[in-house]
């Protein structure tokens, strides 16, 4: 037993893990990879546009974690990454803009930005996680998916050390889209597009966080790549988006909502207007995306995870029961 003792004494400590720089660590996605990276026994540097004032959206233990500012919109060529990647041993990409702003344009954010950081991670030898996006298609008008298409298309052609990682609907506290789905999903109507047809697979950001950060260590750690270079990842079951809405619902009652059609044009017109004012998380990219699949043929998130993913919403059989009479509303417990 003392023997066993000093061999634990004196063995050597593990090896940290590699610095990983996360762009839009402040974001919906960012801060569960930065969480999940610190878990792992990563080295996370921030990468934000306004690092020294995102305390309150950054995860308890990322205080003293280095920072790095980053205005994607001004890094559109390779020497402009600079200084950015000093040190960096692996870069995760997670930002993206829902709506243009100022010099915040599609074009610039989507496509030329991550261009230019894919060559700037070539000339180093670093390699670069992208995330995109489930549901890009060619047809697409949307500036919104038909950037994000265009930035897939210039890493394919790039000669850098990229993997891209297409998630579905995300659904996780604190993100713009996911609160407004969790409030719409409480309400008696549910108000859908006619022509929202298409299948989600609605993925707990935390998965996705811890997603990255694994495939971010294991690339760091010299440790095996994936056989593919496109991950699409999603949550357990593929669902419309009237499906999504009734399992979110019914983690707080079991009494069904009343689905109202919206006419595919009237639904159109008011995507632009959302787009036009910047209200509410619906744009004209949504009215895109909702018309066709957006869960993945072949769900990679199993296999990051080395587990099952989490459960989004309730399944039917395990909806929140009718409460009994005499009992006080809203104490259900959600499941």
């Amino acid at each position: 037993m003392r023997a066993e003792t000093g061999r634990r004494l004196n063995a050597a400590p593990p090896a940290p893990g590699p610095v990983v720089l996360v762009l839009g660590a402040s974001g919906f996605i960012g801060r569960h990879a930065v969480e999940a990276l610190l878990a792992a026994g990563g080295r996370p540097v921030i990468g934000s546009r306004r690092p020294g004032r995102i305390d309150e959206r950054l995860p308890a233990g990322s205080r003293d974690c280095p920072r790095r500012e980053a205005h994607l919109e001004r890094l559109l060529r390779p020497a402009d990454w600079e200084g950015l990647l000093d040190g960096i041993e692996v870069v995760i990409n997670c930002v993206g803009i829902l709506r243009e702003r100022g010099r915040e344009t599609y074009e610039r954010v989507h496509h030329l930005a991550p261009v230019a950081l894919a060559e700037a991670c070539r000339e180093r030898g670093l390699p670069l996680i992208h995330v995109s996006a489930l549901g890009l298609d060619a047809r697409a008008r949307s500036g919104f998916l038909t950037s994000k298409l265009a930035g897939e298309r210039a890493l394919r052609a790039s000669r850098a050390n990229w993997f891209i990682v297409r998630p579905s609907l995300l659904d996780g506290d604190g993100g713009f889209g996911a609160r407004w789905f969790r409030r719409v999903a409480r309400w008696p109507v549910h108000p859908l597009p006619a022509t929202a047809r298409g299948r989600v697979a609605a993925l707990d950001v935390r998965d996705l966080g811890e997603a990255l950060a694994r495939l971010a260590i294991r690339l760091g750690s010299a440790g095996e790549a994936p056989a593919d270079r496109e991950l699409d990842v999603g949550g357990p079951e593929a669902r419309t988006l009237a499906g999504h809405l009734d399992a979110l619902r019914r983690l707080h009652t079991a009494r069904p909502a009343l689905r109202l059609p919206i006419p595919g044009l009237l639904a159109r017109i008011v995507s632009h207007v959302c787009d036009l004012f910047h209200v509410t998380p619906y744009s004209f990219g949504h009215f895109e995306l909702l018309g066709r699949d957006n869960a993945p043929v072949r769900n990679r998130l199993p296999e990051l995870l080395g587990r099952a993913p989490r459960a989004v919403g309730a399944t039917r059989a395990k909806m929140v029961p009718r409460a009994a009479p005499g009992a006080v509303p809203g104490r259900a417990a959600r499941l």
